[in-house]
């Protein structure tokens, strides 16, 4: 393989140089004093934001409408039939203001367009009231469809309440996207805040998702320091900027999430979570904005500046928090591009440990040989190729041979979803090479949000078959049976969609990695017989640039020979040195 592999977490990026991988030969373990600063700078990869994390959602719910350009009704005197569902409805009577209501809706008690929409409106809050959220959703998101709705600019005010009732997947940011800001504005008012922040986030999210990234920032910025969705606005509004790349921007929004959680003035739901993602965000940031790729040579520049700022965020994130084995990998690959090969080593050494048994980073492998490689220890390297593919090949395979079964299914979408529920509860039937791997690609945030969603869809059905005999019995009943039905259906392709999509990714990925392992093996070949080519050679490490990467105490640190023992404590803290064996 002519080039070095430049993480891109997520996007590998070539770059002219070498190839990666590498072994854990002398893994030293320094008995830590305070956490030292990285002895060189570093670089990982642009900014990558899952899910769960941030990345534009795919697109769900209720299927697009066209919009409605009928001209504006007009309510004249309302029938009988109109103005006795009223007064059930404004008595608080919803089972009874709900039969009533639907049937002037509907067009059987013959009121003008005007009532029928002022009816439908009212049945939606009904039904809303009644806790029978999707089918109230249902109604709503038809006036969000129609902008000359008698009803329309009311309807925003409880879409959003029911954005705190349904989870994400229900797609409501769909529909407030149907509004402008100018709608949104009409909020405005000391009484209302708190709806008019949360409305600019939700369309700020809509606008995010479509790619409109100024718009989307210029909505995150209206939310308010008071309001419970700052936290979400200034970490949106920093992917934004990211995505615009403007990384100055980007790293201000993330520390103003920082800044927040540390003043302790402002709602945030689960801070430890979102202190830990702000120091990634901030280290993906800057290591993006630290490498460069020539035009000409495709040669990978470094800012070590920012690189070391990246190293020093990825170093904040906490030990026990789900990211720190991402980011200490993703620093691995920081410390390969600052030729800190030490660092990088030691960080993949303690991702290998028992302590992580279900860790599943192949690439770090890759890495490995790489730096191997550019050390021009070929031995080593082609031990650990082979060790990799022994391991790996299998779980591939493995891999590939599950999803085939899917492929036969008539739904492989139904079919994934009832495989990502029995993975969730431990009862898929998975050969033990995967099981772990599967279970981790398939407990994301998103893909849990969607199994929730299904699940509350069910308890709707199960409160409509406690409902009343007479509301059972009537037609509104239909309607309501049929948006859960229709939703669930709907929800639960989506969801399975989604993991089929997450397990296809996991599997490509892998095989990315394996196809890496076999272009190191032809490189080492040529190697070997002194048929690098001139780049491939300037890439390499002399004997006297590899002495940065001996590991030796200092007045902080002192060096234990690593026997095979990992000790937890000083996991993160392992330095491996290597020699360079190449002969320029």
């Amino acid at each position: 393989m002519r080039s070095v592999l430049t993480r891109g977490f997520g996007v590998t990026v070539l770059a002219a140089a070498i190839v990666l991988t590498g072994t854990s030969a002398e893994a030293q373990r320094g008995k830590k004093k305070p956490k030292p600063a990285p002895a060189a700078p570093a670089g990982g990869g642009p900014v990558d934001l899952d899910a769960d994390s941030g990345a534009p959602p795919a697109k769900g719910g209720k299927p697009g409408k066209a919009v409605d350009t009928s001209p504006p009704a007009t309510a004249g005197q309302p029938t009988e039939a109109a103005a006795q569902a009223k007064r059930l409805y404004e008595s608080e009577k919803w089972w009874d203001a709900a039969q009533a209501l639907f049937r002037v809706s509907s067009g059987e008690t013959g009121d003008d367009e005007g009532n029928k929409q002022i009816a439908q409106f009212n049945l939606a809050k009904a039904l809303y009231k009644l806790k029978f959220y999707q089918a109230a959703y249902s109604i709503f998101s038809e006036i969000a469809d129609k902008p000359n709705h008698l009803k329309y600019n009311e309807t925003l005010l409880w879409l959003a309440k029911l954005a705190t009732d349904l989870p994400e997947p229900a797609d409501i940011v769909e529909r407030v996207g149907k509004y402008n800001e100018e709608q949104v504005g009409k909020f405005n008012n000391k009484e209302q805040k708190d709806l008019y922040w949360q409305l600019n986030y939700l369309l700020g999210r809509y606008k995010y998702r479509n790619g409109q990234y100024p718009e989307a920032l210029a909505l995150f910025e209206k939310v308010n320091r008071s309001s419970k969705f700052y936290v979400q606005s200034q970490f949106f509004g920093g992917i934004s900027n990211v995505q615009l790349r403007q990384s100055k921007p980007a790293v201000q929004a993330f520390q103003r999430i920082l800044g927040a959680i540390e003043e302790g003035d402002v709602e945030v739901e689960d801070e430890a979570r979102m202190r830990d993602l702000a120091y990634l965000s901030m280290a993906r940031t800057f290591y993006s904005a630290s490498i460069k790729l020539d035009e000409n040579t495709n040669a990978p520049t470094v800012d070590q500046t920012r690189l070391s700022a990246a190293v020093k965020y990825w170093n904040k994130v906490d030990v026990g928090s789900e990211y720190w084995l991402d980011a200490l990998f993703e620093e691995s690959w920081a410390y390969f591009m600052a030729g800190d090969y030490s660092h990088a080593l030691g960080n993949i050494h303690t991702i290998e440990s028992p302590y992580f048994p279900h860790a599943n980073y192949p690439e770090a492998d890759v890495l490995k040989a790489v730096i191997y490689f550019a050390n021009c220890q070929y031995d080593d390297a082609l031990t650990i190729v082979a060790k990799f593919r022994g391991h790996y090949e299998p779980i591939r395979d493995a891999l590939q041979k599950k999803l085939d079964e899917f492929k036969k299914s008539g739904n492989p979408e139904e079919a994934f979803y009832k495989f990502l529920k029995d993975v969730q509860g431990d009862k898929a039937n998975l050969d033990p090479k995967i099981a772990p791997i599967v279970k981790t690609s398939l407990s994301d945030r998103q893909l849990l949000r969607n199994l929730e969603y299904v699940r509350l869809l069910d308890e709707e059905s199960k409160r409509f078959d406690k409902s009343p005999s007479s509301f059972k019995g009537a037609k509104v009943a239909d309607m309501v049976k049929d948006s859960v039905h229709d939703a669930r259906e709907l929800a639960i392709r989506n969801a399975g969609d989604l993991a089929k999509g997450r397990y296809e990714r996991n599997l490509a990925d892998l095989n990315e990695q394996l196809r890496n392992g076999q272009k190191i093996l032809i490189d080492i070949t040529a190697a070997q017989r002194n048929q690098l080519d001139q780049a491939m050679q300037g890439a390499q490490v002399t004997v006297e640039e590899s002495k940065a990467n001996i590991v030796k105490p200092d007045d902080e640190h002192v060096i234990w020979p690593f026997n095979g023992e990992y000790w937890r404590d000083e996991l993160g803290f392992y330095r491996q040195t290597i020699t360079s064996k190449c002969g320029r």
